[in-house]
């Protein structure tokens, strides 16, 4: 997260959290994290604007649009009426839009490999590693395909569903478990303080970036960005769930993810 992002998203988060500042110990804590995790997200959003995904063929432009429309309206004409000069005039539409499109490509891998060089001299290993790893990434046509338990082929999107559902019950869950003597011993619990603002402040900061965000979508940086505004309403946040003993349900749950390793992908071991 660089410097800009940290004063961008600075610019409005006063004026968000003001809201919750009239929120009482004894509100509901559901709604209490509720209303910070969407005060971040409206800050952002209005701070950074949207992040727009990247394209497949990102040298596909707007000229390389117009070819493409020229090509289908060629073959639209030749289709309609297929004599000599409208099958000349698809032919000679195709070659100069093949041709527009190797130039393009033959340009944008050229800026890419100068934008590798450049992060090489001046040591930025991260973007060069993405880099490489974009360059080496082949075509990996997306199945949505698995095999039940008797290694069919399952394709319905019902069934699949089902499938992962099965999977990860019976991986996650566990159904044998040993009973172990449990000896019951009586000790003084000491009284434990509440988490101060500091401390709140210190676990922020040491927050790691480049880190997936949970089922929230917030990753740290933008904790980090939103400055001691923010901390504050977390540390409201914290010394509620340490009074009432009681987490959001939203901390309580996750998201799986399946990585791929080795094998056939449409088999779940």
């Amino acid at each position: 997260m660089s410097c800009r992002l940290g004063r961008s998203i600075r610019l409005t988060p006063q004026n968000k959290f003001a809201a919750l500042e009239n929120l009482s110990d004894s509100e509901d804590i559901n709604r209490f994290w509720v209303n910070i995790k969407e005060n971040i997200k409206t800050s952002v959003k209005e701070s950074l604007g949207m992040y727009k995904l990247k394209q497949h063929k990102p040298w596909f432009d707007v000229e390389c649009l117009r070819f493409l429309d020229q090509s289908k309206s060629a073959k639209m004409q030749w289709l309609q009426d297929p004599d000599q000069s409208n099958v000349g005039s698809l032919n000679n539409v195709i070659c100069e839009a093949s041709k527009h499109f190797r130039n393009k490509k033959k340009e944008y891998l050229k800026n890419e490999t100068d934008e590798l060089e450049t992060n090489r001299k001046n040591k930025n290993i991260r973007n060069l590693y993405r880099g490489i790893n974009d360059f080496k990434k082949e075509y990996q046509p997306r199945t949505n395909i698995v095999k039940n338990e008797k290694g069919d082929l399952v394709a319905d999107s019902h069934r699949i569903m089902a499938r992962w559902r099965n999977h990860f019950s019976q991986l996650l869950n566990v159904h044998e478990v040993n009973v172990v003597r449990q000896t019951e011993t009586h000790t003084a619990e000491p009284l434990v303080p509440e988490p101060s603002a500091f401390e709140d402040e210190l676990a922020t900061e040491k927050l790691k970036s480049h880190k997936s965000p949970g089922i929230d979508q917030i990753p740290a940086e933008l904790i980090e960005a939103g400055g001691r505004k923010i901390c504050y309403d977390i540390h409201k946040l914290t010394i509620s769930i340490w009074n009432k003993e009681e987490l959001p349900k939203e901390w309580m749950e996750s998201i799986i993810v399946y990585i791929y390793k080795k094998g056939d992908k449409n088999r779940l071991l």
